[in-house]
């Protein structure tokens, strides 16, 4: 961990898990602005891969489910999905849609030959998240599609604040999210790693698409961020922020004098290679704790 990220901020203690709980009061419009930052690009780019009618798809960590209610309708008539998640009561199902209460780390997968998988913002909050997707790749038919969806927070500048105090506060609470989310048990640059961890995996046909959002009042992004922050306002208080600095962030996201950028939104897609199993490598890469 450089010293930047630990600069200032208190050491952290966090139940190891996802950050951001389904239970939570702020869940429900946290999962809207993801809906609307987010799903055009992870759609459209299973759009673009081929999903179509007749095809098995299995979404992990649905969430509210929009992804799995749209991509039913890319694969109907014919298909299928299977949306998982620890917490699924957000989603209904439908005819086509099948939604399950399961722990991807510890449940076996609902079923093989998969046609399409999608994970979105779930790996990076696990710990096991190598394993997971060795098991993932191994759930995809011959010839089918992985797509994972991951943020590098490794850097989420500020681009405008009204004032060189409001940017460096909105400095420290990003690298606080990051530090909550670490001691989760998470790693809020796996982004970067993505690539290579599906390649590990055994997957071929590597196609990688960096998405940069900005953060200005207005935008979904900027919404996902709002609700980060009245979500971990509680763990806030407790690694030094005061309740006036916390609201000083929230006005500041609101000023139309505020601009920042999320991180880097890895959107990676690999195939289970035709006619054999994925062969697993060791990953060269650098896993951070």
């Amino acid at each position: 961990m450089t010293t930047r990220e630990t600069e200032g901020i208190p050491a952290v203690t966090a139940p190891r898990g996802y950050v951001f709980d389904n239970d939570s009061p702020h869940s429900a419009r946290h999962h809207a602005s993801l809906e609307e930052a987010l799903d055009p690009l992870t759609l459209g780019h299973l759009r673009d891969a081929g999903a179509s009618p007749g095809m098995r798809c299995l979404e992990i960590g649905a969430g509210a489910g929009s992804v799995a209610r749209a991509l039913l309708r890319l694969v109907s008539p014919g298909g299928t999905v299977t949306a998982t998640d620890l917490k699924p009561g957000r989603i209904a199902p439908e005819p086509g849609l099948t939604v399950l209460a399961h722990d991807v780390v510890t449940d076996p997968l609902p079923g093989s030959g998969y046609d399409v998988v999608v994970a979105r913002l779930v790996l990076q909050h696990l710990p096991e998240r190598q394993a997971v997707l060795r098991r993932l790749a191994g759930a995809l038919a011959p010839g089918g599609l992985l797509q994972v969806d991951e943020f590098d927070a490794g850097h989420e500048p500020c681009l405008l604040a009204p004032s060189g105090d409001d940017a460096r506060l909105y400095a420290r609470f990003t690298d606080a999210k990051a530090a909550l989310m670490r001691a989760s048990g998470g790693d809020p640059t796996w982004g970067r790693r993505a690539a290579a961890a599906l390649r590990d995996a055994g997957l071929t046909g590597l196609r990688i698409r960096p998405h940069v959002l900005l953060r200005a009042p207005g935008t979904p992004a900027l919404g996902l961020q709002l609700h980060h922050l009245a979500q971990l306002a509680p763990r806030l208080l407790d690694t030094g922020f005061t309740r006036a600095e916390l609201d000083r962030l929230e006005a500041l996201m609101h000023d139309p004098g505020f601009a920042a950028a999320t991180g880097v939104l890895y959107s990676v897609q690999a195939r289970r290679p035709a006619g054999h199993p994925p062969v697993h490598r060791t990953t060269d890469s650098p896993e951070a704790t």
